[in-house]
């Protein structure tokens, strides 16, 4: 008897599972290592059904400054619910070359509380599967600091360049459309 209650147990957590992956956005698919942590985000976990911010940033870029707008962006916003995502690249060669010197200036000298991940690959064939599905709705990110805001439901609202700031308007408005829209 317990032999059966214990197969049925598993049954249905591997159905619960895979309607949870089921449900899940294909942008939200997948695990990114947390920086400087042995944690793992879990996107769908973290951010379905929640208004996201996904920005490819790099240390050593001139646009770096902006992880202080970022950071104060995520703080007006958090309690409407907008998670923040950053993600760390090499790709236009300005990363650190090391995980803890990118921890340091996304912590120390910016003093970021949004979720940030280890250094991936954003753009080209071996993009992370969440630059791919964003390039797919979107665009690809041209340089750091590319800016993605999607909806609740996990799809891209709108993109924006590294040029454009964290308060700005535009981007402000695309902030408030994914906080007030559905999942």
């Amino acid at each position: 008897m317990s032999m059966s209650r214990s197969a049925l147990a598993l049954l249905v957590g591997l159905f619960s599972g895979s309607l949870l992956a089921a449900e899940c956005p294909p942008l939200l698919q997948g695990e990114l290592q947390q920086l400087r942590s042995q944690e793992r985000i879990d996107l769908c976990q973290r951010f379905a059904g929640k208004p996201l911010l996904v920005v490819n940033t790099a240390s050593h870029c001139g646009f770096a400054p902006q992880f202080k707008g970022l950071e104060a962006l995520y703080q007006r916003y958090k309690g409407q619910g907008l998670e923040v995502l950053g993600v760390p690249s090499n790709d236009f060669r300005q990363e650190a070359d090391n995980s803890e010197e990118t921890a340091t200036v996304c912590f120390v000298n910016y003093g970021v509380t949004f979720a940030m991940s280890e250094p991936q690959v954003v753009s080209g064939a071996d993009a992370l599967p969440l630059f791919r599905e964003l390039a797919a709705q979107s665009s690809t990110p041209r340089w750091n600091f590319y800016k993605y805001v999607v909806g609740r439901d996990g799809k891209v609202i709108a993109s924006f360049s590294s040029l454009t700031k964290p308060d700005d308007p535009d981007l402000i408005e695309a902030v408030e459309q994914a906080i007030a829209s559905q999942p």
